[in-house]
């Protein structure tokens, strides 16, 4: 194998590759990147046996072509240190990569291409094609919610539900629920639902852009792939039932708060700073016309902040979690931002006022 490659068009896809692959692995190879030239054509695969990568990249001349691993830290790391200019030379030789550039030249260890794990490509159940900024923004709505490390490992992912022309995902911890739709060309008579494990969520995120260039998406019962001309994506799904979010939906609110969401979010940081580091609890005073929100902590020190909103009920006194409306806050795009609350004791409903694409819910804390 030798071909000429630039860092520039090299690096980014070798860093969005290299970021699957785990440090610790149990099996050596694990922590290797596989490099496959066809002809012009060259593909970098890396995997953690749940997650696999596989990036693409056009060189200007064809070289000899083959397959090899080779460490992909190491190979991150040289790439990063050669000038942003530099024209990189990969050459196989004798069970060694050796790779150069200008006056620089590196000698790594290889291990066979055959050593490789291959995720495999079972059938898919679903196919459809979408823009990637609309499976960016349904990841970037939600993706706060999941939880991290739940004993109820369906929980520690995302939820994908397709139905006719539409894609919702949900995430939720169970003190809070995130979810967001977007109207898509679909084509499905039941309603199918996957759980994506978190990893996947998190490396999805990173590989998709925010124009209209499109993605194929294909949903299998145990596997999804999406697939664009840069990249393929493939990870495992989570065997597990998400919850039914719909019975955590509240309704019958009858008291709607509609305020500025750069004034609340401002306020719940700085009421945050003296709340309890621990609980993260503040109390949310509602009066006509105004909110005040007050945090205390053991150390007997409080904050108070006062927020003109629009609301016209009763006064009523509630406990959340600021840190759970804070990320809420700052996902939304909105100018305003709309919550509806029955009683004390019942969660919050926060959403854009303008019926937006987006949906939060925040249970209540006893302080």
């Amino acid at each position: 194998m030798r071909f000429s490659v630039s860092r520039d068009s090299l690096l980014k896809p070798l860093q969005l590759v290299a970021g699957v692959v785990e440090r610790r692995q149990t099996l050596p190879v694990l922590s290797n990147v596989l490099i496959q030239l066809d002809g012009d054509r060259l593909a970098l695969t890396g995997t953690d046996l749940e997650v696999e990568i596989v990036g693409r990249i056009q060189l200007e001349q064809p070289g000899e072509g083959g397959e090899i691993t080779v460490p992909a830290r190491k190979l991150v790391d040289i790439c990063r240190s050669l000038p942003d200019t530099a024209v990189i030379e990969f050459i196989e030789d004798n069970q060694k990569l050796v790779v150069k550039s200008g006056r620089s030249r590196f000698t790594l260890s290889t291990l066979p291409a055959n050593d490789f794990p291959n995720v495999e490509d079972g059938p898919s159940d679903l196919q459809f094609s979408c823009a990637q900024k609309d499976i960016k923004r349904l990841i970037d709505r939600t993706a706060f919610a999941m939880a991290q490390q739940d004993v109820r490992y369906y929980l520690n992912g995302m939820l994908w539900e397709v139905t006719q022309g539409q894609l919702r995902v949900v995430a939720t911890d169970g003190h809070r629920l995130a979810m967001c739709t977007r109207p898509l060309e679909i084509n499905c008579a039941d309603k199918i639902q996957a759980i994506l494990p978190r990893k996947g969520v998190i490396e999805l995120a990173r590989l998709l852009g925010d124009g209209d260039s499109g993605a194929e998406i294909k949903l299998g019962g145990s596997h999804i792939r999406a697939i664009t001309p840069e990249f393929t994506f493939t990870s495992k799904l989570v065997d597990g039932k998400f919850p039914d979010y719909e019975r955590v939906l509240p309704k019958g609110g009858n008291r709607i708060v509609i305020g500025v969401r750069d004034e609340l979010k401002q306020a719940f940081g700085r009421t945050a700073i003296l709340s309890n580091e621990k609980y993260r609890g503040v109390r949310l005073q509602l009066d006509a016309g105004q909110l005040t929100i007050v945090a205390n902590n053991p150390e007997q020190e409080e904050a108070e902040e006062t927020v003109t909103v629009d609301y016209t009920g009763e006064s009523m006194e509630i406990g959340f979690n600021v840190s759970y409306l804070l990320d809420v806050t700052s996902v939304l795009g909105s100018e305003n931002i709309k919550i509806t609350l029955a009683d004390s004791n019942s969660s919050a409903l926060l959403e854009e006022p303008d019926s937006g694409d987006s949906a939060y819910v925040v249970m209540p804390m006893r302080l």
